[in-house]
């Protein structure tokens, strides 16, 4: 093609046959006009292209495995309906290891509980709940019970470091008692597990136990005199530049525990609105 001018060369039986064609007024308008069209097109792309890459943000958010049963679905889906253009990377493990994750960066955000005061943090205060004392159905059917009769059952417990385990020793250390651990284990599923069985109770949070609890497999009895009680917090690190979507990433976050403060009922204490 030269110009407007088309070149057509035709080999038929042999003989070469060689025309110029030249489009009509109206054919050249309408291939300048295609033209402009796809070009405004190709740009349109990129530009939308660039404008998706400039306003979205990778956020890596760490949730314990009881809390992702209970309202990590529904913190997925609350982020992706009203922050689009948030991806959204979930991190499953205890909250001790989220704090570990958290200070090596590979975390952004935690949902943990009794996340340390450390000058390297920030923490919002969500909800306080309290534990249970977690046991094979029977007479005591949901009937409260005390501190230190809890510390004369055969406990299965998690490793040191776990928030559960730290509170309930702490507590046990401020009234000048023993406690005692007969299993030691790190699931939550695996506790769950020797309670059914007969052997071994154990300190969980209600909402851990709250689908076998319905299902009369286990019994769940609220501990008082005093109550053992832990603090959820949203944590993030203030050595890291700050998300543009942060103060929306809280707001999917608190408006995701509903349902948990639902299960959780007189066992939950939110402290948001003190906080915000």
């Amino acid at each position: 093609m030269v110009g407007d001018r088309v070149e057509i060369v035709v080999d038929a039986g042999g003989t070469t046959r060689t025309w110029d064609v030249e489009a009509t007024r109206a054919g050249k308008l309408l291939c300048a006009r295609a033209l402009a069209i796809l070009r405004m097109t190709d740009e349109a792309r990129k530009d939308v292209a660039a404008c998706e890459r400039e306003g979205s943000e990778t956020i890596r958010l760490g949730i314990t495995p009881a809390l992702m049963l209970v309202c990590g679905t529904e913190i997925a889906l609350t982020v992706r309906e009203q922050l689009p253009q948030v991806f959204l990377s979930i991190i499953e493990a205890m909250s001790h290891v989220l704090v570990e994750s958290l200070l090596r960066g590979e975390a952004d955000y935690i949902l943990g509980y009794d996340v340390p005061d450390l000058p390297q943090l920030s923490r919002i205060a969500l909800l306080q709940d309290d534990l249970v004392l977690v046991t094979p159905p029977g007479l005591h059917k949901g009937k409260p019970i005390a501190f230190v009769d809890v510390l004369d059952e055969v406990l299965a417990m998690p490793e040191e470091g776990d928030t559960v385990r730290t509170v309930v020793a702490r507590t046990a250390r401020d009234l000048g008692l023993d406690l005692k651990i007969t299993y030691e284990v790190r699931s939550v599923s695996a506790m769950k597990s020797l309670v059914v069985r007969g052997s071994a109770s154990s300190v969980l949070p209600y909402f851990a136990v709250l689908d076998e609890v319905r299902a009369g497999k286990l019994d769940a009895r609220p501990i008082t005199m005093p109550p053992i009680r832990r603090t959820l917090f949203l944590a993030s690190s203030n050595q890291r530049p700050a998300f543009k979507n942060e103060a929306g990433l809280t707001g999917a976050v608190r408006s995701s525990l509903t349902g948990l403060l639902e299960a959780l009922g007189p066992l939950a204490h939110p402290l948001w609105m003190r906080t915000a």
